[in-house]
């Protein structure tokens, strides 16, 4: 991810000297009280996860009393990629500041691993999670150079899982091979940076945004992939590209 958004950032370095040689219009964008656009997203997520004191203890089935599981030895994660699209609703607050809502479909898988043990590779928990996402921030805004603009964002997100209940009907399943389940919502803070780039007709924005959740979004079903963990945190770095 990190060499696709250097090459990314490197192609608009370029439109950047290649729109400095007149100022452009942008469309008179900035100059509106409210105005929309649509984006485009490419995001990395990985789970922050708290283990339990007793996290290595084998799971022992509260229905048989019986252990099905032997001694966890670790317990991770690592990033995953998605995407999402959206639309941008931009209010202006004045000449250096906007309120921006950015309504956002998201596909996005969740990965965590189990090592029990043994001879078996690590057991994978995969999340799979079409969420809406609901991000609400303050974009403050530097002076306008030529066809350039920076920017710092900050604010919080909802998200809403919609098809969370689809994804976690796991009743007949034994215990190895029940579901990591996630709350079907949850709130996140953000913060990240970006640049205006103007263009005749229209403006675009590349930016990059951190999102953390504020609490844990672990659903407590009991099975062995909740039982070691106390909470479970998710981040997300995105890369966006707004045109407005």
């Amino acid at each position: 991810m990190l060499n696709k958004i250097k090459l990314s950032l490197l192609l608009l370095c370029g439109l950047t000297v290649h729109t400095a040689s007149a100022q452009n219009w942008g469309g008179g964008v900035d100059d509106d009280n409210l105005h929309f656009g649509f984006t485009f997203q490419y995001l990395s997520s990985e789970f922050k996860i708290l283990k339990k004191y007793s996290w290595q203890k084998p799971y022992i089935d509260p229905e048989t009393g019986s252990e099905v599981s032997g001694q966890l030895r670790s317990l991770s994660s690592v990033s995953s990629p998605g995407f999402g699209i959206g639309f941008v609703i931009n209010k202006r607050l004045g000449e250096n500041a906007d309120l921006r809502l950015t309504p956002t479909l998201v596909f996005n898988d969740r990965l965590a691993y189990y090592d029990f043990g043994g001879e078996e590779a690590p057991i994978e928990r995969k999340v799979q999670s079409t969420m809406i996402d609901l991000p609400l921030g303050f974009k403050l805004k530097s002076d306008r150079r030529n066809n350039f603009r920076a920017y710092v964002i900050g604010g919080a997100k909802y998200s809403m899982d919609i098809a969370s209940k689809k994804r976690s009907n796991d009743a007949p399943n034994p215990p190895m091979e029940k579901f990591l389940k996630n709350k079907a919502s949850f709130l996140s803070y953000e913060a990240g940076f970006g640049m205006d780039l103007y263009f005749e007709y229209f403006k675009m924005s590349p930016e990059i945004k951190l999102s953390y959740s504020l609490n844990s979004i672990l659903k407590n079903d009991p099975s062995p992939y909740s039982a070691p963990i106390d909470k479970l945190m998710l981040r997300h770095v995105t890369f966006s590209l707004f045109f407005e």
